[in-house]
């Protein structure tokens, strides 16, 4: 009698998103355990080690593994990498080749389409002229081409010379991977409100924001309702806030709006509209495509190496031929800072030199035009303004050498305006734009003005004394010269209102801004610095100042702060001025804020699970100049294993109000947030709650979820219940195994993954990771194979003797598949309670046998069901 077979338990710590289709790595691991090791020559497996005498066993056929290391052909679902760059995951068909690099013996069967989207130059090539080809030995024909599939790991790593790619953009995406998303409809829903019982007065503000995706086309709609009460009274508003319909059109790498939006702001002022809008959408160009970066040239007298660092950072490095070289993909790390290059010389040489860089937000690329077209309503939801009907055309293009023009012009029927403009690269001079406006312009008095502006922006770093003038800027006008902002007044003076919601004052206006037709504006000044002192922290200063024609007042705000860390302690002062021209008193007010974390005072402790981790005490103080003082100290962290439940309280002291209190929690769950809190001053002890969310209507039912962002992305992995999606708080799987990913990056590959730690005992996922390619505004889906079914290990035996070792055992209805071991044991997963096994342990038809099997007769709760079984 043969012993027992008893796994070791540690065999039994599988991990859940393990590949089962191929199952050649269960060959691997198990045959590794007979294999002899030699370190002075090529492991080679001789089946003969497995024969069993004493139990007379058989052993399936093997040859493919006489090499320890080579794998079964199939079709593998991978992680693709060109040139250590991950490109995509999918499904790659694998084949034998003898004559191969690669350890597993298999070469991955790639289409012409595939090669292409890596990038490599068809035309190149006779042998890949036709386009129709399914299955390309690119080893063979691209000269220094190779292969490497990592097993273990599921990734295959393609490695492609330079001189068989196209000069392809780095970050490149080709748009036949974006994806238009799904047909559905959500509602977002934001709830909030408070209860006053000093002042008798609640309050409750509900907004929807609904969308409806069919194709390419996407609807949008947001609506507000406010309901107010005090002592008794109460009063409720339901206002629409914005409609329209918006479409990606791909061919021209545009964005089309119908309905109601926003102008862009780089021209001119940005204002809100009702109409048509048609403009160039930034995000379908890569990262290293957008805004504006310097080219930079060389010659390389070998193979070389270019490296370029901005600040300190590498931020591109490249393989180059002997020769001119020119780089046209660079992403900088910030909008200055000078770039060094250096070219590594395969002979040991090297050479370096600066190319300067400064940019300003108007900067494009050489090249790259970028454009606006509006054609609609005014529209800024204010009393004091009317809705005239506008055009407005933008239009900014890169040049060489650094250079920019931009050209505007803006169009109505009480006015006109048309703008020209420059930029450029000035090198170690920084960054330089300006540009010239005119306008004639018919004010609410019917009065008639014709006026020009002049526009300054400047930017330059100043590495050597960590200085950067991240923006200064000048704005001239003349007497005349107004903006379609002041042709809408339908008043030539006045002040805009807004009401507050505080529990003293409840549905009062205050006035948030003033505007004064008869002093139009003069002159405008900002200026932005930032000063690095290294280990001593930093300086920064902000600040704007606004003159106006026939008066001295003047619109005045300045800010200036210091900020550093001493050990684990962080801190900051500032001080800002503010003064209107409307106003006799200006107010400066000065603050203080200090934060620290509450685990760097056990330094050596673990607090991995504890609520200390991620918990910190803040102070702050403010005084101003009227002699207002607060003095608030407060602690605040998240909790649970997912931090997901966030909490603050504070304590604190305002002169005039006394003593001031506040404690809030917010949880961020899988079908929503949910908050709630309590403060106290002086006049007030209010209590207020909050709940927001996302309802999503799709093909396969209704999924509730966090709120929807403008891309989004379904998962959709039938009964994965309850397991967590990594890097994002608080989503997980409903019970149907569906969950909503509130936000993702439009354009970019985001990858979506299941945490395999939350997977139940009876879940299997092939792959657990997939990648998805939104266009704005999408719903897309991440798909999942599920497996749901029995983990089981069972003893085969056929004419009175074990299963040949080896064989390969598969499910007819189910995607289980397992490989026999010693003495006919094979562990299967995601197994159906009833079945049919088939044992094949060659290739003809009499070697192979059948066995039916049914368990729901035994205890399934079992982690691993064990039965013998007699196959036929």
């Amino acid at each position: 009698m043969s012993t027992r077979f008893v796994m070791p338990s540690n065999t039994l710590r599988i991990r859940k998103n393990i590949r089962l289709v191929p199952y050649g790595l269960a060959v691997t691991l198990l045959i590794s355990m007979a294999v002899t090791r030699v370190t002075h020559a090529e492991q080679v497996f001789n089946p003969a080690f497995l024969k069993d005498d004493l139990s007379h066993s058989q052993i399936s056929d093997l040859t493919r593994f006489e090499k320890s290391t080579h794998q079964l052909p199939g079709i593998y679902r991978v992680d693709i990498y060109v040139n250590d760059q991950y490109i995509l995951t999918r499904d790659v068909n694998f084949i034998e080749k003898t004559d191969i690099k690669d350890r597993t013996g298999l070469l991955p069967c790639l289409d012409s389409k595939t090669l292409q989207s890596f990038g490599v130059n068809m035309g190149q090539y006779q042998a890949l002229s036709d386009p129709n080809q399914q299955c390309i030995d690119f080893i063979s024909i691209i000269e220094g081409a190779n292969s490497q599939f990592q097993f273990d790991k599921q990734k295959l790593h393609i490695s492609l010379p330079q001189a068989s790619l196209r000069n392809q953009i780095r970050g490149y995406i080709p748009p036949d991977q974006w994806d238009s998303g799904i047909n559905g409809m959500f509602v977002n829903y934001n709830l909030s409100g408070y209860n006053n019982s000093k002042t008798d007065t609640d309050s409750v503000f509900l907004r929807l924001d609904n969308g409806l995706n069919l194709g390419s086309w996407q609807f949008r709609h947001s609506s507000s309702w406010n309901h107010n009460s005090r002592h008794g009274k109460s009063s409720n508003d339901w206002n629409n806030l914005n409609t329209y319909l918006q479409k990606t059109i791909i061919p021209l790498k545009s964005q089309l709006i119908v309905g109601d939006g926003s102008s862009n702001s780089e021209v001119f002022d940005s204002f809100g509209f009702r109409g048509v809008h048609l403009s160039t959408a930034d995000a379908m160009y890569p990262d290293s495509q957008q805004g504006y970066a310097p080219t930079v040239r060389g010659v390389a007298k070998t193979n070389a190496k270019v490296v370029i660092k901005q600040n300190g950072y590498v931020i591109h490095q490249i393989n180059v031929a002997p020769g001119p070289f020119l780089i046209q993909d660079l992403n900088p790390t910030s909008i200055s800072g000078d770039l060094l290059v250096t070219i590594e010389e395969n002979d040991g040489s090297v050479q370096s030199f600066t190319v300067p860089y400064s940019s300003l937000p108007i900067f494009q690329r050489e090249g790259r035009t970028k454009y606006s077209i509006i054609a609609g309503e005014y529209r800024s939801g204010l009393d004091s303004q009317d809705s005239p009907t506008v055009v407005q055309a933008t239009a900014i293009h890169g040049l060489q050498k650094g250079f920019s023009v931009y050209a505007g012009t803006q169009l109505s029927d009480k006015y006109k305006s048309a703008l020209l403009g420059m930029g450029a690269n000035l090198g170690t001079y920084g960054a330089l734009s300006f540009d010239l406006t005119h306008a004639d312009s018919e004010l609410a008095d019917q009065s008639s003005h014709s006026g020009q502006s002049l526009r300054f922006l400047y930017s330059k770093s100043l590495l050597s004394s960590g200085t950067t003038f991240q923006l200064l800027g000048y704005r001239y006008s003349t007497k005349g010269f107004y903006t379609l902002n002041d042709v809408a007044y339908n008043r030539m003076s006045g002040y805009h209102t807004s009401h507050t919601q505080d529990g003293n004052q409840a549905n009062t206006p205050i006035i948030t801004d003033y505007f004064d037709l008869y002093n139009s504006k003069k002159g405008r000044f900002e200026v932005n610095i930032s000063h690095s002192l290294g280990k001593y922290g930093s300086l920064f200063v902000s600040g704007n100042q606004q003159t106006y024609w026939g008066t001295n007042k003047r619109n005045e705000w300045v800010q200036a702060g210091y900020a550093n860390s001493w050990k684990a302690l962080n801190y900051s002062f500032s001080i800002s001025h503010n003064k209107l021209s409307q106003l006799t008193e200006s107010e400066t007010m000065y603050a203080m804020n200090l934060s620290f974390p509450l685990d760097k005072l056990w330094p050596k402790s673990n607090f991995t699970d504890s609520p200390i981790k991620n918990a910190y005490t803040t102070f702050s103080t403010t005084q101003n100049s009227n002699g207002n003082e607060s003095y608030l100290a407060g602690l605040s962290g998240t909790l649970l294993k997912d931090r997901n439940l966030s909490y603050s309280f504070n304590q604190g002291r305002v002169s005039r109000q006394g003593d001031i209190g506040s404690v809030t929690l917010n949880y961020d769950g899988r079908y929503g947030t949910v908050g709630a809190g309590y403060s106290y001053e002086k006049n007030s002890n209010q209590f207020t709650y909050n709940a927001s969310g996302g309802i999503l209507a799709h093909r396969d039912g209704i999924t509730f979820g966090q709120p929807l962002g403008a891309t989004s992305i379904l998962i959709k992995a039938p009964g994965a219940k309850n397991v967590n999606i990594e890097n994002y708080t608080g989503v997980r799987t409903d019970w149907r195994g569906y969950a909503i990913v509130p936000y993702a990056t439009e354009y970019r590959a985001n990858r979506i993954a299941l945490n395999s730690n939350t997977f139940s005992n009876n879940l299997e996922i092939n792959n657990n990771v997939e990648n998805v390619v939104p266009i704005k505004g999408a719903i897309s889906r991440a798909t999942f194979n599920t497996s749901i079914g029995v983990r089981a290990l069972i003893t085969l035996s056929h004419l009175g003797k074990f299963a040949p070792y080896a064989s390969s055992v598969v499910e007819s209805n189910s995607s289980a598949r397992g490989i026999v071991a010693d003495d006919g044991r094979t562990y299967l997963t995601g197994l159906p309670v009833k079945g049919n096994l088939e044992v094949r342990w060659g290739v003809s038809e009499d070697e192979k046998c059948l066995a039916s099997y049914d368990i729901s007769e035994m205890d399934l709760t079992q982690p691993i069901v064990q039965f013998d079984l007699e196959c036929k």
